[in-house]
């Protein structure tokens, strides 16, 4: 009876010990992560009289992560994504939470392609949202953003980063 209550107890502090080094070991990992994140880059996006703050992604984790998550985007803010080079890069509206104009821009800086609107995706799977043309440059705002200051294809942006 003494070995069963001795035992118990053993297995008890075995598992305790387990639970406790599972939950250290985690919150080192995130405590890692988080402060291995680089800081957030921002420069600014220029159009006529209109000027947007951007955060800038130049990573390819940023990349991947975008907009997503994300409940808020102030009018006059953005996201700009810097490319190495000038391709067709599409995107998505995956855990996207507020809908988005995605411009993309040549290594000119000149509008090359707009989709308006672009609807945050509920589903398991979402559909890509591809250019016709090449880019070096995309910049996603707020929904509405491309109509309110008349932005069109063949327009120049200014960047400052």
């Amino acid at each position: 009876m003494k070995q069963d209550v001795s035992l118990r107890n053993n297995m008890n502090i075995k598992f305790f010990l387990s639970v406790f080094l599972l939950v250290f070991v985690f919150i080192i990992t995130v405590f890692i992560l988080f402060i291995n994140q680089p800081p957030k880059k921002w420069g600014k996006v220029f159009f006529r009289e209109h000027n947007f703050d951007v955060e800038l992604v130049q990573n390819t984790i940023s990349m991947a992560k975008g907009l997503m998550f994300r409940k808020f985007l102030g009018q006059d803010k953005g996201m700009l994504f810097i490319f190495k080079k000038e391709a067709k890069y599409s995107f998505w509206m995956k855990n996207t939470f507020i809908p988005l104009d995605i411009i993309w821009l040549n290594k000119d800086k000149k509008v090359v392609f707009i989709i308006e609107n672009a609807q945050p995706c509920k589903w398991y799977y979402c559909s890509s949202l591809k250019p016709t043309a090449e880019a070096k440059y995309t910049l996603e705002v707020n929904g509405g953003i491309v109509e309110k200051i008349g932005l069109m294809v063949g327009d120049n942006l200014i960047l400052e980063y």
